[in-house]
């Protein structure tokens, strides 16, 4: 059952909303356009703020289903559920069906963790707002987001396991945001 449950994982968070929303309602591909990826912060810049928020939202839900089933399925295996919520995430960043070519995995992570540690997700999603209101630079308010999430969860997880997926997955945001670290320092990052 956890290889079916992993493997759920990894192709629920390989849907790539951003491409195929795009294409159906607007008939452009998001990776031809902004910065070439499928989330939600280029789908915002190509398509709209509106189905850029359809995105996020969409994103976060298939990191956050496959996780409840987990959860409901196998109630006292926490190993589980982060391998499954890991699936997720990686399926959203290496996707099968774009040559795993996917996004950062940022709103996908933002579903896992509402599942598991709800404080953490929470309070990254507060501070995301916070920088980004402030500084108008998605990657800088997102790294600060998975920062954020990786101390809530230390102090508030129900199980050490998920904290320690908090700080994997947040290893995983820096590894998919370096260009954007790279730009942050020459100061040369994309705003809104």
């Amino acid at each position: 059952m956890t290889s079916a449950l992993v493997l759920l994982g990894y192709l629920a968070g390989s849907i790539p909303f951003g491409v195929l929303l795009t294409r159906w309602l607007r008939g452009v591909d998001v990776r031809a356009g902004g910065s070439g990826n499928i989330g939600a912060t280029n789908v915002t810049r190509v398509a709209g703020k509106k189905l850029g928020a359809v995105v996020l939202l969409l994103d976060a839900i298939k990191g956050a289903l496959p996780v409840v089933l987990a959860v409901r399925l196998l109630p006292d295996a926490p190993t589980v559920h982060v391998a499954v919520g890991l699936a997720a995430v990686l399926g959203h960043i290496y996707p099968v069906w774009l040559k795993l070519q996917g996004g950062k995995g940022v709103a996908t992570a933002l579903g896992v963790l509402l599942v598991l540690v709800p404080q953490a997700a929470l309070a990254a999603a507060l501070v995301y707002v916070a920088v980004f209101a402030v500084s108008r630079v998605s990657s800088l308010g997102s790294l600060a987001a998975g920062a954020t999430a990786v101390g809530t969860a230390a102090l508030t997880a129900r199980a050490v396991e998920y904290a320690g997926l908090s700080a994997l997955l947040f290893a995983l945001m820096l590894w998919t945001h370096r260009g954007n670290i790279l730009r942050l320092a020459r100061r040369t990052e994309r705003r809104f």
